[in-house]
């Protein structure tokens, strides 16, 4: 007994000198802990090499090629801008008001085959080439990149791609003319284009209708065109004149009020006024016919004359305005009433002083047109210029 208690006090008395030494340590370690430690040196052969890129890995998902992937620039290197609105040396946009224009440096001969091949290129139908009036047209085109694709109609259109349509057309019309200044070309784009609507109140069926010229995507393909002039791989500059710059505008004078850019006086008999010198009003006269669908024959800027023949807007829309089914609005082209078939008719713009032109209709022998058509066809050149 006296021995077990012998041992008990041994035991007390070590686990008494255990914890008043380990307190001891305590205080000892917070006290250096609260001094200015030095922070520790890496050798210099320790140190992290710097990465080469040629152990990066690649993306699986991109292009794997060693030979396209050590073209690709360093991820810090930076990365060259596109150009946006390009310039170039043989060709520009000319703009006044709504109308836009290109300027080529190059003759109509050497401009023709780059713009027709734009417009095959870019997937269009050619429907009239007539180089000799420097007229380009396309067929009504749809543009199928914009049916919605979902699963129902990516499934079934690989099995029946015409059972889809979307419902509008286009078609351009690309006018190439001599420039002012010598050695140059201008080049006019214009479009037409047609909407599909219903035609009943219980929409069974549909017909097509026109509608106004689309300004915007006239200026895109102008702008398409200018690319593909400029920075092609035909050249069509042959001219050594440098392109022309632009020339003042010569403010309207008091002849017009200045918020109008054109009047249809008496009545709508005529003539047309235009608040614009001949130049310009030529120039706007040419795409408003364009716009309008005239089916031009002749031209003769010396003398201001249009030689046009005209198809009246509804009964070239006659041939499309009832469909009844998805072949049907295939078939919306069909044939229009032939152009040689109706009466030629003459535009004639003149320089009426003071930085105005008129414009008149006339008869195939270049006398006054008093028919309800001269007056139409005044009436629709008046909504394009006004």
């Amino acid at each position: 007994m006296n021995r077990l208690k012998f041992l008990a006090v041994a035991a007390a008395l070590v686990l008494v000198a255990g914890c008043s030494g380990f307190g001891k340590k305590t205080e000892e370690y917070k006290g250096a802990a609260a001094r200015t430690v030095q922070p520790l040196e890496v050798p210099p052969e320790l140190t992290a090499p710097t990465m080469d890129d040629r152990y990066s890995i690649p993306d699986p998902r991109a292009q794997t090629a060693y030979s396209a992937y050590s073209q690709k620039p360093a991820p810090n290197a930076a990365v060259e801008a596109p150009a946006v609105l390009p310039k170039f040396d043989s060709v520009k946009i000319e703009r006044f008001g709504d109308q836009r224009w290109l300027v080529v440096k190059g003759e109509p001969e050497k401009v023709w085959p780059v713009a027709r091949e734009f417009w095959i290129d870019n997937g269009f139908k050619l429907l009239r080439e007539e180089p000799q009036l420097g007229l380009i047209e396309t067929d009504w085109h749809e543009d199928r990149s914009k049916i919605p694709q979902d699963f129902v109609r990516r499934t079934i259109g690989r099995v029946m791609e015409g059972l889809y349509s979307y419902p509008r057309r286009d078609k351009f019309r690309t006018r190439l003319e001599k420039g002012v200044e010598p050695g140059t070309t201008e080049v006019f784009v214009s479009n037409r284009n047609v909407e599909e609507v219903y035609s009943s109140s219980t929409q069974d069926r549909t017909m097509w209708e026109g509608r106004p010229a689309d300004r915007d995507l006239e200026a895109e393909m102008l702008s398409r065109l200018m690319v593909k002039i400029g920075g092609g791989d035909t050249t069509v500059t042959t001219a050594s004149a440098p392109l022309p710059g632009r020339r003042g505008v010569t403010p309207p004078v008091a002849a017009l009020n200045e918020s109008k850019n054109a009047v249809l006086q008496n009545g709508g008999a005529g003539p047309l006024v235009v608040n614009d010198s001949f130049d310009r009003a030529w120039r706007r006269v040419g795409l408003a016919l364009d716009r309008v669908g005239f089916t031009v024959e002749d031209r003769d800027r010396s003398k201001g004359i249009f030689f046009v023949r005209y198809i009246d807007p509804e009964v070239d829309l006659a041939t499309t305005k009832e469909s009844s089914g998805w072949l049907d609005k295939l078939k919306f082209w069909k044939s229009t009433p032939k152009a040689s078939s109706q009466p030629q008719y003459r535009i004639h713009v003149a320089d009426s002083g003071a930085s105005l032109s008129q414009v008149q209709v006339q008869d195939s022998a270049g006398g006054p047109e008093a028919s309800s058509t001269g007056k139409k066809i005044l009436g629709l050149l008046y909504e394009q210029l006004k």
